[in-house]
Formats: structure tokens, C-alpha cells, sequence
């Protein structure tokens, strides 16, 4: 946590200029204190990261910033603040990590973009495609998102899309880690049908050093503009009760997670310790079965 000693000291011109200067990665918010019809600015302090990107909306209701919550009326949000209009929450926007394969970085072979092969819009990502073969094993999940459009009264995101991707039972990512380059499984685009819900099947993630288990997703407004990662509206992870990871985790083939997952907590996860409620998946099942992994979100179209 960075410390502002001497902040106080130097006047309010000294405090806009630090104001400023602040980063708005996602815990380094800008708190305001609403008194009457003037706004002073507060120098907020946090942890480091540069995780996510900013999301405005215009709303009255209630702003949740970790564990404040301040009623508003007008234009929010910031870094991981989450914004509610009417009934529902918009999901904290989340890094989309080293591994996207959206177009947006590199592996050793160049650009990554899945989004733009063919097949690549598909409800089972548990096997590669394009041309490439390989399949991910691992214990059975159903993935099912119901998206929320904040911007219409939280009604259903009926045709967005969403791009999901995750790491296989082993931590690796396709495309990316070592041994899965030439792999693309456990990826994949869906569309939302008419009440703004997507299913995916696919294997339950491992737990790799340093992150809780976790998956990665995109909305995007449609499936047409799925194919380019500058039209995303929304990027964000969830996580899995822990109960689930550890019945998972005793399971053959998941061997490494169990020391990872000994290893790491919510509170000590760089992504979701500071705050992950909107963000832990509901779940039902077995190992046996299968899981199903159920969310709710709301996104600002």
C-alpha cells in the first residue's frame, strides 16, 4: 500500500496535481466525497497492478468499491468499482491476461487470433480445431453465462457473444505454453440466444503457481464483431467455490494443482483480493457426472 504522508500538507492545487498523475489501474481507484454541490477529491492509497481498464456508465444507484459503498447519481465507474443500475451489478472489468489469443498479443510464432478461424464458434471447446487435433482432458464442466444488459433495465443480453478461454488440467494455455503451441482447445465463441444465456462444455481448469482457478471471458455487442478484440465491451475472469477445486483437484491427472491450490487464496490472489462476489461461479455436481458452473452478469452495452 503506497502512503501519502505528506499529502496533506501542500494545498489543494499540490493535491489536483496528484490527482492527476493517478493511475487508474484497478486498485488505484479515485474515491469522491459528494458534499453538497462541490466534489473534493480524496488521494486514495492501494495495492500495486495495472490490471484492468476503466468503464463509465451513466446510472443512479449504489457503487461498490471493495468494501464502501457510496450512493450516486451520475457517471461511475473506475478500475474494479462496480456499477448497479436498476437490479443488477456490472461485473468488474479484469485483465485478460498474458494469454488471449485474440489478436491483441504474441507467442513465439507472432500475432495469436483465434477469433477470426473458422470454427472457432462453438458450445464444445474441449477439443482443438482448425486443422489441429488435440483434445484437453480433464474432469467434465458446463459453462453457463447469462448475460445482463445494464443499459436496458438489466434485461437479457440477447445476441451478444462471448469469447471464453481457460488453462487445460495441467495450467498450460494453448497457443501459448510450452508443448501446446500448435493447440488451440479450450476456447471458443458462443452467442447469446434469446434470453442473453451462453453454454459452454469444457474440462474444470487447473490451478497453476500464484492464481486461484479461474476463466477468462470477453462480451462482445455481437457475434459479428466478435471476430475483432477492439469491439469487446466488456473483459473479465471468474473463479469456483473452493469445495469444488478440492473434490476436482483429488482426481487423477490434477496432482500439481493440489499443491498449487494449497498455495493461494482469494485474499491472496492478485485478481480477485479485492472483492470477488460478482465473480464466483455457482455450482452443482460431481466428479463423476460432471459439473455445472452457473454466473449471472451484467455488462454496460
Amino acid at each position: 500500500m503506497e502512503h501519502h504522508d505528506h499529502d496533506h500538507d501542500q494545498g489543494l492545487a499540490a493535491d489536483l496535481d496528484k490527482m492527476l498523475k493517478l493511475s487508474t489501474s484497478r486498485r488505484k481507484s479515485l474515491l469522491w466525497l459528494m458534499g453538497g454541490a462541490a466534489a473534493l477529491p480524496v488521494l486514495g492509497c492501494g495495492g500495486g497492478g495495472s490490471d484492468a481498464s476503466s468503464t463509465t456508465a451513466s446510472t443512479t444507484g449504489t457503487t461498490t468499491t471493495g468494501t464502501t459503498t457510496t450512493t450516486t447519481t451520475g457517471t461511475t465507474t473506475t478500475g474494479t468499482t462496480t456499477t448497479t443500475t436498476g437490479a443488477c451489478t456490472v461485473i468488474p472489468e479484469e485483465t485478460g491476461g498474458p494469454y488471449p489469443g485474440d489478436g491483441t498479443n504474441s507467442n513465439s510464432s507472432g500475432v495469436v487470433n483465434v477469433l477470426t478461424q473458422s470454427g472457432v464458434v462453438r458450445q464444445d471447446i474441449r477439443g482443438s480445431f482448425n486443422g489441429a487435433t488435440g483434445v484437453a482432458a480433464g474432469v467434465k464442466l458446463t459453462i453457463k453465462l447469462k448475460i445482463q444488459n445494464a443499459n436496458a433495465s438489466c434485461g437479457a443480453g440477447s445476441g451478444f457473444a462471448v469469447y471464453l478461454w481457460h488453462c487445460d488440467r495441467d495450467g498450460n494455455y494453448s497457443l501459448y505454453s510450452s508443448g501446446v503451441t500448435d493447440q488451440n482447445y479450450l476456447r471458443g465463441v458462443q452467442e447469446a440466444d434469446a434470453n442473453g444465456e451462453v453454454t459452454f462444455v469444457t474440462i474444470f481448469p487447473g490451478c497453476y503457481s500464484g492464481r486461484m482457478p479461474h476463466v477468462h471471458f470477453e462480451v462482445y455487442p455481437t457475434l459479428a464483431k466478435s471476430t475483432n478484440a477492439s469491439n469487446r465491451i466488456k473483459t473479465s475472469q471468474f473463479a469456483f467455490p473452493n469445495a469444488t477445486c478440492n473434490e476436482v483437484y483429488a482426481t487423477t491427472g490434477y496432482s500439481a494443482s493440489v499443491r498449487n491450490f494449497a498455495q493461494i487464496s482469494f485474499a491472496t490472489d492478485n485478481i480477485f483480493s479485492d472483492g470477488y462476489s460478482l465473480q464466483l461461479a455457482t455450482v452443482t455436481g460431481n466428479v463423476t457426472d460432471g459439473y455445472v458452473a452457473t454466473l449471472t452478469l451484467a455488462v454496460i452495452a
